[in-house]
């Protein structure tokens, strides 16, 4: 049980952070009716009781992780540094490009003329559990071992942050742009479904037409999180000993490796970079950050606070 003082410190808290998190929305990008539903789910779980409270202490890093996301449409990558349009589209047709038909293709251009509706139905399938999955996963970890979710979703932060690095180092373009648009840079170009589209058309459901129709960026295909993210809850699956379900983990990180070319939202080095940051976030959190006393302190008191 938190002593009375400590828990008035953690309400002031958050609801000064929260607010604060208001004033930057509205400044930067303006209010929405989301911003107020977080806000206000927030405050609630804060101050409803201990079990609330100690949950949404815990999911504040997946918060912050949204918030992070969404203020990426304050200043697009593409203002920062030229996307690369057509390096990255001439790197993957050199490195993994193939003779089909006397032509040589990239493999998204194959996949766009070879698809099927089987594929099509799974890929969607495995292509919606990108998020789910992490956030299940989450949940899982923090009612059996609080330890290891703080590990988790920190290093699932950490990989977000080197992931967003990368998109304003390097801005590319995914594969669909180079086949709508070409080489010419379109400033402001909106999402698109691309080879997802076969899946909203087979189920008759606006389902990836809508994800992506909120997309903060659409030149931030390297890296590709979407392969990242499964990448690091099958590595933190055998450090929490889910038995068996770590090999469901493999099996849906390999579906959505391949989606996310199969889709045309990827090229394969956009995969690879976004398997690089997942381990490089796993080396730094294993490896540097776990040893740093000062940090390993700060992850005690976490566990405490949401325990």
């Amino acid at each position: 049980m938190l002593q009375k003082d400590t828990l008035v410190k953690i309400r002031l808290y958050a609801l000064l952070a929260s607010t604060i998190y208001l004033v930057i929305i509205q400044s930067l990008i303006g209010i929405k009716v989301e911003n107020w539903i977080i806000f206000g789910a927030f405050n609630a779980c804060i101050w409803l009781s201990g079990v609330t409270r100690r949950f949404i202490l815990g999911f504040s890093i997946f918060l912050v992780f949204g918030v992070l996301y969404d203020l990426m449409k304050v200043y697009p990558n593409y203002r920062v540094n030229p996307v690369d349009i057509a390096g990255i589209y001439n790197l993957e047709k050199l490195g993994f490009g193939f003779s089909s038909n006397g032509v040589v293709v990239t493999p998204n251009e194959y996949f766009a003329l070879h698809h099927n509706s089987i594929l099509d139905f799974l890929c969607g399938l495995f292509y919606l559990t990108w998020v789910p999955v992490p956030l299940a996963f989450a949940f899982w970890l923090y009612l059996k071992n609080k330890k290891q979710f703080l590990h988790f979703s920190l290093t699932f932060l950490l990989v977000n942050l080197i992931g967003f690095c990368g998109y304003y180092i390097h801005p590319a373009a995914p594969p669909w742009y180079v086949a709508k648009y070409g080489f010419h840079f379109l400033q402001g170009t909106g999402g698109n479904t691309a080879g997802l589209g076969r899946f909203d058309a087979l189920v008759h459901l606006k389902v990836f037409y809508g994800l992506y129709a909120r997309n903060s960026n659409v030149f931030a295909a390297m890296p590709s999180l979407h392969c990242a993210y499964p990448a690091i809850v099958f590595y933190y699956s055998f450090k929490s000993n889910v038995k068996n379900m770590k090999w469901l983990f493999g099996f849906i990180m390999a579906g959505i490796w391949f989606t996310a070319v199969y889709s045309g939202h990827h090229y394969i080095l956009d995969a690879i970079a976004g398997i690089s940051c997942a381990l490089l976030g796993i080396i730094i959190f294993q490896k540097i950050l776990l040893k740093i006393h000062i940090f390993a302190m700060f992850l005690s008191k976490y566990e405490q606070v949401i325990s």
